[in-house]
C-alpha cells in the first residue's frame, strides 16, 4: 500500500477530499520526523512508537579494497508496533 493509496482509504472512509486528506497525511509524517530529528520518541496508543535507537560503534570490512573501517556510533528512526496492531497482524496469517 503506498501512500496514495491510504489517501485514497482515507478520502473515501471518511468523506473528506482527497487534497485535504493529503496535507494531513504530510503534515503527519513531518511531525513525526521532526520529533524524532530532535530525538523525541512519538507514542500512538494502540498502534505503536517512532523511536530513535542508538548505534554503538562498529568495526566493518570493506571488501572491494580489503580494508577496516570504524562505523561510528549513530542514531537510527525505528518503529516498534504495539501488543494490540502484533496480535491483529499474527491473526491474518494465512
Amino acid at each position: 500500500m503506498t501512500k496514495a493509496d491510504i489517501v485514497n482509504e482515507i478520502s473515501k472512509s471518511t468523506g473528506i477530499e482527497k487534497v485535504t486528506v493529503q496535507k494531513t497525511v504530510e503534515a503527519f509524517m513531518e511531525s513525526v520526523k521532526g520529533s524524532l530529528a530532535k530525538d523525541q520518541n512519538v507514542y500512538l496508543r494502540g498502534f505503536g512508537s517512532f523511536i530513535v535507537k542508538e548505534r554503538a560503534q562498529k568495526t566493518a570490512r570493506n571488501i572491494s579494497k580489503n580494508t577496516t573501517i570504524i562505523i561510528p556510533a549513530h542514531s537510527i528512526p525505528a518503529f516498534k508496533p504495539a501488543k494490540t496492531f502484533v496480535g491483529k497482524v499474527k491473526s491474518n496469517v494465512k
